[in-house]
């Protein structure tokens, strides 16, 4: 635990620490100064352990760290910036809370935002719906609109392959859907994890998503 802090870890890493060992005796030598050589410590200029701080804080977080991660595109870069700016201006448990807090709104804007994704087969007659890893309760009024919306005499195939944790309203609309589908004459099928898919005229799609994994 006395070398687990990042700073000191990678600090014996730069040192040219490659082993256990020398995380061993980093701890080791921490230990009895603190215990046996306080005065000894309380003796060193803090602008010199600041410098320190510094290049290391420099080489754990670089240019080019910043660089690829804006690259990544800006749901990775946000969060990370933020924490970052807090981390400096405020401290390190804000820096860590605030970040948490702007990656949870930022996954569960993404997921509002898309929850499936909807192709259109070139012969203009197939509607493919292809669910994402989450699909929650605050999807349901979004699938529902873009359900109703589909017009008479067509084929709609609902994804869930990749679908981890479809939420119970939403099977629920979709095994409405199947029902209410089958006046307008649109032929409805569902492709589940195991990739088996069901006609609308055969099966309750509940029991179909239901083999998707629960968390």
């Amino acid at each position: 635990p006395i070398t687990q802090v990042i700073v000191r870890s990678s600090a014996n890493v730069q040192s040219g620490g490659k082993t256990k060992a020398s995380a061993f005796m980093h701890g080791i030598f921490i230990l009895v100064f603190v215990a046996l050589l306080p005065t000894v410590l309380n003796l060193i200029p803090r602008a010199s352990l600041a410098a320190i701080l510094l290049m290391v804080g420099y080489k754990l977080a670089k240019p080019s760290l910043f660089k690829s991660l804006w690259k990544e595109g800006k749901n990775q870069f946000i969060p990370f910036i933020i924490t970052v700016l807090f981390i400096v201006f405020k401290d390190l448990l804000w820096g860590v809370a605030i970040g948490l807090v702007v990656a949870v709104f930022e996954i569960l804007y993404l997921n509002y935002k898309k929850p499936y994704l909807v192709d259109l087969d070139p012969d203009k007659n197939t509607f493919v719906f292809k669910l994402a890893e989450d699909v929650t309760f605050i999807h349901k009024a979004s699938i529902l609109e873009t359900l109703n919306q589909i017009p008479k005499n067509r084929k709609v195939i609902i994804d869930a392959t990749e679908s981890v944790h479809i939420h119970p309203d939403i099977k629920e609309i979709i095994n409405d859907f199947r029902t209410h589908a089958e006046y307008m004459n649109i032929d409805v099928e569902v492709i589940s994890l195991e990739g088996r898919t069901k006609s609308s005229s055969k099966a309750d799609f509940r029991e179909l998503l239901d083999s998707v994994p629960k968390k």
